[in-house]
This record gives structure tokens, sequence and C-alpha cells, in this order.
């Protein structure tokens, strides 16, 4: 088994799950900046659609998508905290706010910065669309305030435990903050929920 790990919030997603389910995998470091990912052998080997980051199995199969392959690590290390949920209810749950946050924060924010500040790294690779990068990330913004408001006082995203939906959350925010979509000022709930994520072990993964 071996993990293809690049930079970028998508594979620090996935080692911080990782880490937190001491789940140790090879890992094999891919030149995304130099579009590594986009030529021969990794899309012939790895994965066709040139995307890291992306775990081979120990039957040479190939699982990519990063909630995917979070879902996979959590199965198959039982001695270990589910961080999905321990029942169908949890489950559920965490799936929810999982997607909640993928649609209407990570998506948008991360299109925001392809489109402007990240433009010439992938103006090659997908269609970007330069004149809708300020409102994606106003939409971002948007709903990080909904969620705060979602979230109060709880002290993780789905409640008392840590799941994979913070997970997500953490490394997309933490990356916006470097490239230009900081937190809003008024999020306090997810200012001190992302204090709290970063002082973890698993942040430096």
């Amino acid at each position: 088994m071996k993990f293809y790990n690049s930079v970028g919030p998508n594979p620090r997603m996935v080692r911080m799950f990782m880490a937190e389910k001491g789940f140790e995998v090879p890992k094999v470091d891919i030149d995304l900046r130099g579009g590594e990912n986009r030529r021969e052998p990794y899309v012939s080997g790895v994965n066709p659609a040139g995307q890291c980051p992306a775990l081979e199995l120990d039957d040479g199969s190939v699982l990519t998508e990063i909630t995917a392959i979070c879902e996979y690590v959590d199965e198959k290390k039982k001695d270990t905290p589910s961080l999905i949920g321990d029942s169908a209810e949890e489950r559920a749950k965490t799936r929810m706010w999982t997607r909640r946050i993928d649609l209407n924060i990570v998506e948008p924010a991360a299109n925001g910065f392809r489109f402007s500040q990240g433009l010439k790294l992938f103006e090659s690779r997908i269609r970007c669309i330069p004149e809708a990068a300020d409102g994606l990330k106003a939409t971002a913004q948007d709903k990080l305030k909904w969620l705060d408001g979602l979230m109060g006082d709880k002290p993780f995203i789905a409640g008392n435990k840590l799941t994979m939906a913070d997970i997500l959350l953490f490394a997309f925010i933490d990356f916006m903050g470097n490239v230009g979509q900081p937190l809003p000022a008024d999020c306090k709930n997810i200012a001190a929920w992302f204090g709290r994520m970063k002082a973890r072990p698993s942040a430096a993964a």
C-alpha cells in the first residue's frame, strides 16, 4: 500500500485523518506544481483523472477522492475510534456535515483560489473563470458565517466527537487563510474551534 501525496489541502486532509487514526502507509511525493500528476506514468499508473492524493491498495487498485480514502482508512483501522461514526445515525450526521462543508465552503473557496491567485497554475489544467473568482470567495465567506451559526458552542462540527467533517474544514480553512480568504472576523465559534483543531498533534501531518 502507498499514498500518493502532494502539496495542498486535499492531501493534507487525508494525512491528518490518517494521523488521527494511527494509519501508517509509505508516501510517494508528487510534484503538483510541476504537473507530475498530469503526466505519465502517473495518469496511466495511478489516477487517470490526474489528481492527488491517491491511495494504492495492496492488490494494486487505487482509491481517489479524499472522503472515499478517509472512509476506507476508517473501516480498515478498527482499533481506533471511528471518525465517521459508530451507528447509522452518527455516520449519516458525519456525511451530512461533510457534504455541507464540501459543497458550500470548500468548492467555492477552492475555485475562487484557482481562478485568481492560482490561475497561472490551473489555467492550462482546468476551465478557469476568472470573472467568477470574487463571487465564489464571497459565497464561501457567507457560508462560513452560516456554519458558524449552525455550530453554536458545540466542541466539534457534528457534535461532541471529532469527525471527518472537522478535518475537512480545518484543512481548507488553514489553506484559505494563506491565499487571501481569511476566516471572517465574526465567526467566533469557528475561530475557537479552529484553535482547538490546530492544537491537535495531527494538524502537523
